[in-house]
């Protein structure tokens, strides 16, 4: 039977990337590694099965466009406002320091200018996804510093995208293949202009509306479809109509959708797709990484990491603590930034397209992405001890924090001024637990997949997340890390069930009240891990036997102790 090399590369490519995935999730180092791990092993540079690199580099262009979107979908300008002088300041500057640094490595050894600059440009952005997890394996992603880190990446990510819209434009340009410069620059600026103007007046206003339709179906299946074609159609239609990347009308389409209230059920039900392409991308890139030939130049790999792990967290460490910030948090933001990762691999790709630079380039910037990201994590939780190692200075210390105020060097916890509670379903049981957890003094949190319920809880003033309670991603954006409590009042048992495990994997802590139709389904959700289950059948029984024992006249004693009985039975039955 003749197996097409499409599906062979595709299965081959999936195949390698779970395994090293799930060995590099289990180490606890990030699964790009993994997969990047997984290139190699399908790729041309080590013996036996050899996917079809051209094959696998069309499904990496996806995963780039759909990578390009996540990025939109949870850029949120209010993060970045709040940290604005730093991220701006800091982000600009430590980008251009690593970008120097990496052109003067590469001019040292030979390289064009270009080449150099470009090679730069890789190695100043940081991985968002590494960052994300150190931050929240650390419980620091609500702390200050993780702020001041997640905005520093955002201004590092709009930098990068802005380098991709005009790096082919610039080099087609230095090769004399059009205008000049000037005009080259000045017309990518203007198209870029024209596609934001009518991504955020037309697309602000078309997008909502296709969505708010096709939600109104009440399929799963068509609302991710939308989402995948909002993000492919904009991200081509840029290409084809301005003359831009698509990754930036990726990133445009994604902004425009987290900024209206679909983006957490577009990020939970659409974006598992994105994962998917995203690992083919990945995989793709590892294809090219040849180990060997590292060998040719060690100087040149040492000079790269000491580029990514000491030049750039230096760099932001010093602008950080001559901005007016503690040490502690110019360590964690340092220690936060030392590593390289999608981006890199992005504008890599970018070169290697526009034969910018040779393939050694490319192992350089692979080889570092492998590293940084397998020893980030170790580095950030080395911040409490360089802490410490500082304190035991005062002199030294005194000297890093002289411009700090007590606001800077204490962090928050991240908490919020009242309890939170997270309701999910909210209809008659749902929002009578919503009224009685306010007035005793808890923030409800409800999460619901109905539009118009969330949007009618929204005019009451009440916080609601529209989305599917099963996905992580909606029972963050409801606070479930912070939350006191979790209340499951409208899911069938399975989704009650799965979204009870999601809850424990986010907070071990947390107490969960879950309700049941039907007394056989009370002991799954124990066994997912609700601390109490309240069936439908059992409270049926209860107020039944209430009623007969108050018509014959029972005591109240004896209500109490028939009552008490009918509960030991019913959980009997149960399973409980």
């Amino acid at each position: 039977m003749h197996i097409s090399i499409l599906i062979l590369t595709l299965t081959g490519s999936l195949a390698a990337a779970l395994a090293l995935g799930y060995v590099t999730q289990r180490l606890r180092l990030s699964p790009i590694i993994g997969y990047l791990l997984a290139g190699l092993i399908v790729g041309p540079y080590t013996p036996g099965f050899v996917a079809d690199r051209a094959l696998a580099t069309e499904f990496a262009e996806i995963g780039i466009i759909l990578l390009m979107f996540g990025v939109g979908l949870h850029f949120h300008l209010k993060d970045l406002l709040a940290v604005r002088n730093i991220a701006l300041v800091g982000a600009l500057t430590q980008s251009a320091v690593a970008t120097l640094l990496g052109a003067l490595a590469g001019r040292a050894f030979d390289w064009s200018w270009s080449a150099s600059i470009v090679f730069g440009l890789a190695l100043s952005v940081a991985s968002t996804v590494m960052l994300t997890r150190v931050l929240v394996d650390n419980n620091d992603l609500q702390t200050r510093t993780g702020r001041i880190a997640i905005g520093w990446l955002v201004v590092e990510d709009i930098f990068t995208v802005i380098v991709l819209v005009l790096l082919p434009a610039l080099f087609a340009s230095s090769e004399g293949q059009g205008p000049s410069l000037v005009q080259v620059v000045a017309l990518t600026i203007g198209k870029l202009a024209l596609l934001v103007l009518f991504a955020f007046v037309v697309g602000g206003w078309v997008i909502p509306r296709i969505l708010n339709g096709v939600s109104a179906t009440q399929s799963r299946e068509l609302f991710t479809l939308a989402v995948l074609v909002i993000a492919l159609g904009i991200a081509v239609g840029s290409a084809m109509a301005f003359g831009v990347s698509m990754a930036l009308g990726a990133f445009l389409a994604g902004m425009i959708v987290g900024q209206s209230e679909f983006s957490f059920r577009a990020a939970s039900d659409a974006l598992p797709m994105r994962d998917a392409f995203a690992v083919l991308f990945f995989v793709s890139v590892g294809m090219l990484f040849d180990p060997a030939s590292l060998m040719n130049s060690p100087s040149l790999l040492l000079a790269t990491l000491a580029i990514v792990l000491v030049g750039k967290p230096v760099a932001a460490f010093l602008i950080a603590v001559l901005l007016g910030y503690g040490s502690r948090i110019a360590i964690g933001v340092a220690m936060a930034l030392a590593q390289i990762g999608e981006f890199s691999l992005i504008l890599m790709t970018v070169g290697d397209e526009l034969q910018i630079f040779s393939s050694d380039a490319g192992n350089l910037i692979i080889a570092a992405s492998i590293i940084s990201l397998t020893l980030n994590p170790l580095l950030y939780r080395s911040v409490g001890r360089i802490e410490a190692a500082l304190a035991r200075s005062p002199r030294i210390w005194r000297f890093l924090n002289r411009k700090a105020n007590g606001a800077e060097v204490v962090e928050d916890s991240g908490a919020t001024s009242a309890y939170r509670a997270v309701v999910v379903g909210y209809g008659p049981i749902g929002q009578t637990v919503a009224r009685l957890l306010q007035e005793g003094g808890l923030e409800p949190v409800v999460i619901d997949t109905n539009l118009e319920t969330t949007r009618r809880v929204r005019t009451q003033g009440q916080h609601v997340v529209y989305g599917d309670a099963t996905k992580a991603e909606v029972l963050e954006a409801a606070g479930i890390r912070n939350a006191v409590a979790l209340i499951v009042s409208g899911p069938s048992s399975e989704q009650a069930a799965e979204i009870i495990r999601v809850a424990r994997s986010l907070n071990f802590s947390v107490r969960v009240l879950s309700r049941s139709n039907y007394l056989t389904e009370t002991a799954i959700m124990r066994t997912a891990g609700a601390d109490a289950v309240f069936s439908g059948e059992g409270e049926v029984a209860l107020a039944m036997t209430e009623y007969i024992l108050g018509v014959l006249g029972a005591t109240p004693e004896q209500m109490d102790r028939e009552r008490q009985r009918v509960r030991e039975e019913v959980f009997r039955i149960s399973g409980g």
